[in-house]
């Protein structure tokens, strides 16, 4: 995370970046790879693959979509869990069945880190670990813990968060198609602040003896080109009407509908991976079962391509559409301050149908909610402070695990409006410096009425003037830049 939140810490919370360790739904708000990794970026534009109609004949026209996670399943969390831990897990050895192929430990394996199934699992028994502080995934097939916390595994495969390195080619990692698992989980906490920002994971249960960028590895003998290779991507048709699925389903969706799914591993027809959650309405996801093949259909990625080992995609490819919209600047008390983008809510501010609030003449400009997404460039979620939980403000942030931790962490404090008011580009996470062609937005926070108020300028004189008057500054760099807005 690129700044810590005074949201959160205001009431109390310490730590923002995990759930309980013993929690199998660790949530984990660390970036998964850069903004321009293939996972990330959107392929809803992207051309349909020519053997599409035949990808889609042999997984299966008239099979249905199955989540292959929820809450339980045979007694054991149902899903592939994972776990978030500190650097200073201790690193234990791990010894494999496919050590050609693996990345050599140690791995920061606790001994009672969750397994795929549980303990006593017949299946893929993965386990997945999350070095928070060193930014690395660890990930194992088929574990099995020994008597002295070491770990044996088929095969294992270690992450940078930070990098879009590849494996070598013809390599597995935990995964037949020698990707990394967890970035394509289904995850609550995703789910539930209303945005799932990457591609999926699903299998197939006949693939072809071949593998395409980003995949690594492929796994089978079948040399036809009806069998879709390891990596192939697809996504839900723009024309599925998701309107009549629940809430969380229809996060999923849209997800499947602009990022998709990538092929990797062999299973059951479009099975989709994700996380175990307690939190999870099964029925609910039972409705992804109203979904078949002829749904779906494979897409062309070749020219997101930039480097066929980097998961680095150039962004020629993609149209380039973002409609740039005005932000304006309301306030209401004394420090209460909201920002508004909707011509109808704006209308409602300035005629007083909702009271007590006037324009300040602040304000910067933003893309339009409904821009196509570029690398650098994210959506705005907008929480509401509730009045029982002592709260009186809005709460505005550019960045999605910020959003999500928020909305899992207190629920009962800010309740979730929009997970998309209007995009805007991410500073430098390190000096906050912004791209050409934008100017920073300055976030400031204020606790001093025992009520959690923020306010957002581009004005560093105004910055200068919060702060005098006892506001702290949020942000990246010496100059806390928390958006990057196009310049007017």
């Amino acid at each position: 995370m690129p700044f810590a939140f005074r949201a959160l810490m205001a009431v109390g919370l310490a730590i923002v970046c995990i759930l309980p360790a013993a929690s199998s739904t660790i949530l984990t708000v660390r970036p998964m790879f850069p903004g321009d990794n293939v996972w990330h970026v959107a392929i809803d534009t992207l051309p349909v693959d020519a053997n599409s109609a035949a990808y889609i004949t042999t997984i299966g026209t008239a099979k249905t979509m199955h989540a292959d996670f929820g809450t339980v399943y045979n007694g054991a969390p149902n899903g592939i869990p994972f776990i978030v831990v500190p650097g200073s897990q201790p690193r234990v050895a791990i010894s494999f069945d496919y050590a050609d192929e693996s990345d050599p430990g140690p791995y920061p394996v606790p001994p009672d880190a969750p397994i795929e199934g549980g303990p006593s699992s017949s299946g893929d028994r993965h386990v997945l670990v999350v070095d928070r502080d060193g930014g690395k995934l660890y990930e194992l097939f088929a574990a099995y813990p020994n008597p002295d916390g070491s770990w044996h595994a088929g095969s294992g495969a270690i992450f940078d968060l930070d990098s879009n390195a590849l494996r070598p080619a013809g390599w597995t990692s935990a995964d037949a198609a020698g990707l990394p698992i967890l970035p394509g989980l289904v995850r609550y906490e995703e789910v539930v602040a209303g945005e799932i920002p990457h591609a999926l994971r699903f299998t197939a249960p006949q693939t072809r003896n071949a593998f395409i960028w980003p995949a690594r590895h492929k796994a089978s003998s079948l040399a036809g080109t009806n069998y879709p290779p390891m990596g192939q991507r697809f996504r839900l048709k723009a024309s599925v009407d998701i309107a009549t699925f629940g809430p969380n389903v229809q996060v999923i969706l849209r997800a499947l509908k602009k990022y998709g799914m990538f092929l990797a591993d062999n299973g059951s027809s479009w099975f989709l991976s994700g996380a175990p959650d307690p939190r999870w309405d099964d029925n609910e996801l039972h409705q992804l079962g109203r979904l078949t093949g002829a749904d779906f259909e494979a897409v062309d990625e070749s020219a997101l391509m930039a480097d066929p080992d980097s998961g680095r995609t150039s962004t020629a490819a993609l149209p380039r559409v973002a409609t740039e919209v005005e932000v304006f600047e309301f306030r209401r008390d004394p420090s209460d301050y909201f920002l508004a983008v909707d011509r109808d809510e704006i209308a409602a501010l300035d005629s007083g149908l909702i009271p007590g609030w006037a324009r300040t003449g602040e304000g910067f400009f933003a893309y339009a909610a409904d821009s196509a997404i570029e690398p650098n460039m994210s959506r705005v979620c907008r929480f509401f402070g509730r009045a029982d939980a002592g709260q009186h403000s809005h709460f505005f942030s550019a960045y999605a695990d910020e959003c999500a931790a928020i909305a899992t962490w207190l629920p009962n404090e800010w309740l979730l409006e929009s997970s998309n008011v209007f995009i805007v580009a991410l500073p430098d996470a390190g000096d906050g410096s912004c791209e050409a062609g934008t100017v920073p937005v300055y976030r400031l926070y204020s606790n001093d009425r025992g009520a959690v108020d923020h306010r957002y300028t581009t004005s560093r004189a105004i910055q200068a003037q919060m702060i005098a008057a006892g506001w702290l500054a949020e942000g990246s760099g010496p100059g806390a830049v928390a958006m990057c807005a196009p310049a007017p």
